[in-house]
């Protein structure tokens, strides 16, 4: 399944853009965020040398409704906080992909990772879109689900050949080696390492392919 990492430039009319910018050197790390009928409930670690007073901006936006500072270190916060207008949440809430957290937002942008299936990467890019929000594709890259894609037996000869060598340049191992290795027959050896390197390879073409063929690493 494809793992993209995206760059989100936060527009300037959203409260957590506007205020990122005006403290450059603060980093909001989300740890949770949800979305609720009525806005947002987020867990951020704030972190700069000024953490009083970015909380302080922070609760002054009307779109947040509620601020909890529950740790305090030197230049540490870790804030919960409720908010009316989750911008960010709605896109992929409507994708329908979830983001993987914790993600970090610095002086206007979000670093975002996202693994879904190609279909669902395209919607998210197309309602970012939609709600006037820019964003750079970073990275695409293939995470193979090889638990769910190969029999535990072609797995295990897979890994077993992996530890042998049998797949480094030069090769470390023979196919008569790995077979002794796993404790099989050579002819069964090499039906069950062709199958299971058949799956992985066509897996991988078929997932392989730009999500937006346009430019896959374009900024849009």
């Amino acid at each position: 399944m494809p793992r993209a990492t995206l760059e989100i430039t936060i527009p300037d009319s959203v409260w957590m853009g506007e205020l990122s910018r005006a403290n450059p050197d603060t980093t909001f790390e989300i740890l949770t965020v949800f979305s609720q009928s009525d806005g947002g409930v987020a867990l951020a670690e704030i972190t700069g040398a000024d953490v009083d007073s970015v909380v302080a901006e922070m609760v002054g936006y009307e779109e947040v409704t509620s601020t909890d500072v529950l740790q305090r270190t030197d230049e540490t916060a870790l804030v919960q906080f409720e908010t009316s207008d989750p911008i960010l949440l709605l896109p992929v809430r409507n994708a329908g992909t979830p983001l993987d957290l914790p993600f970090s937002v610095q002086d206007g942008r979000a670093s975002w990772e996202v693994t879904a299936p190609r279909d669902r990467l395209s919607a998210l890019g197309e309602q970012l879109r939609q709600f006037g929000i820019d964003f750079e594709v970073l990275a695409v890259r293939q995470e193979m689900e090889t638990e769910q894609l190969l029999t535990p037996k072609q797995l295990q000869l897979i890994r077993t050949a992996v530890e042998n060598g049998y797949y480094d340049t030069p090769r470390e191992s023979t196919l008569t080696e790995l077979a002794e290795a796993a404790d099989i027959a050579k002819s069964t050896c090499s039906e069950t390492l062709h199958r299971a390197e058949e799956k992985i390879v066509k897996e991988f073409v078929d997932e392989a392919e730009p999500i937006d063929q346009r430019t896959p690493a374009a900024t849009y």
